[in-house]
């Protein structure tokens, strides 16, 4: 079964990194990812920019409206994902829980939500 763990995490934590830690951090990640992927787990995944280079997208009454940063504020921002693939939850969590941004903020792990097949009529229930 697929999971996503999103990595959420404080930007001002990274943002009062060196470049050194930042890179330490970077290297744990990419190693993390090596391991995940030999063992089979990795499926996809990606480090976001920061939350200053976002744009939010929503439509209203079919009116498409765009503005700058997330939608939300938060204490914690999302920056990055991981696409697991895991036996059950339990497995999710456990490989969650070594994705290195962890000890920085928060990884929150959901399980894939497969859409139905398309309609092949184009006719809605």
């Amino acid at each position: 079964m697929k999971y996503v763990a999103l990595v959420y995490y404080q930007e001002r934590l990274i943002e009062a990194m060196s470049e050194r830690e930042w890179h330490d951090l970077n290297q744990e990640c990419i190693e993390g990812v090596e391991r995940l992927s030999e063992q089979g787990h990795f499926v996809t995944g990606q480090a976001l920019q920061p939350t200053g280079s976002a744009t939010s997208v929503r439509v209203r009454d079919g009116e498409v409206l765009v503005s700058d940063g997330p939608f939300a504020e938060t204490k914690e921002q999302l920056a990055g994902f991981y696409l697991l693939e895991a036996r059950d939850l339990n497995e999710a969590l456990c490989l969650a829980g070594r994705i290195p941004p962890a000890r920085l903020g928060t990884i929150e792990v959901r399980p894939v939500r497969d859409l139905p097949p398309k309609d092949e009529t184009g006719e809605t229930p």
